[in-house]
């Protein structure tokens, strides 16, 4: 796993509690979000559960002894989920699907991967697409199933692939 690069503002104690003043509020949100998004890229990670987050040193500074409170961090997924770059995968809000490239940015590099490589009007499984000799060196190398699919299915939406199951696996053809 590659290593993070903390901006300054991870070691700044006030970071940690959700500012009252709407601007510096505004500037704190934005980032935190970047922040999110750029620990789930490096980490490849995509699930975010709000009630295990203290384990999560993305929201825990051991360092200055400071924890994101979850009334916050959820208030920076919601913000993620208005840009497209997370949703909730229950109805309490308690875990969410974080994206570092939103579903439809995801389902277009998979798609532009899928052509350059020749695999247009051909099959692949989910795990050949995200554990795959042919796409070691590519961004969805790792990417988590369930934002797999979902990015698959924008693509399906927009008639360039089908999602099909066969024998226990689960696979795409590309158009």
């Amino acid at each position: 796993m590659a290593e993070i690069e903390w901006p300054w503002q991870y070691s700044f104690p006030p970071f940690f509690t959700l500012q009252p003043h709407a601007d510096t509020r505004a500037k704190q949100i934005a980032a935190w979000k970047s922040l999110v998004l750029e620990y789930y890229r490096i980490t490849k990670q995509a699930v975010v559960d709000v009630r295990e987050i203290h384990t999560n040193p993305l929201f825990n500074n051991t360092s200055i002894n400071r924890k994101l409170p979850s009334e916050a961090v959820l208030v920076i997924l919601e913000e993620l989920g208005k840009s497209g770059n997370a949703s909730p995968l229950d109805k309490t809000k308690q875990r969410w699907l974080v994206y570092w490239h939103t579903l439809e940015e995801w389902g277009d590099i998979i798609y532009n991967w899928a052509q350059e490589s020749g695999f247009t009007d051909s099959v692949c499984t989910f795990y050949e697409l995200t554990h795959g000799e042919d796409t070691t060196e590519q961004e969805f190398y790792g990417l988590d199933t369930e934002v797999l699919i979902r990015s698959l299915k924008t693509l399906e939406v927009a008639r360039k692939v089908e999602l099909i199951s066969f024998d226990d696996n689960q696979g795409v053809k590309f158009f």
